[in-house]
C-alpha cells in the first residue's frame, strides 16, 4: 500500500478541497496521489482474490474459472 505519508496527503488536500478549494497544482498532485492509491488498491485487492477458493457444500471446487485461470496465469510469471 501506499505510505502513511501519502495517505495523510491524499486526506489533507481532500479536507483542503472540501473547505477553500484547492490550486492548480494542488490538483494535479491530487490526481497523482488518488491514481497511485487506486493502482495500490487493486494490486492488494487482486493479491487477496487469488487467496480464494470457492467450496460447495459438498465439497467440490467451484472456484469462477475466470479466477482460476487469473491464478494460472499469475503462477506462471
Amino acid at each position: 500500500m501506499l505510505s502513511k505519508e501519502k495517505l495523510a496527503r491524499i486526506n489533507e488536500l481532500a479536507r483542503k478541497a472540501k473547505t477553500v478549494g484547492l490550486s492548480d497544482e494542488e490538483r494535479r498532485e491530487q490526481g497523482e496521489l488518488r491514481a497511485e492509491y487506486l493502482v495500490a488498491f487493486r494490486k492488494h485487492f487482486t493479491d487477496q482474490l487469488h487467496t480464494i477458493k470457492v467450496i460447495d457444500r459438498y465439497g467440490r471446487d467451484v472456484t469462477p474459472e475466470k479466477l482460476k485461470a487469473s491464478k494460472k496465469k499469475r503462477s506462471l510469471h
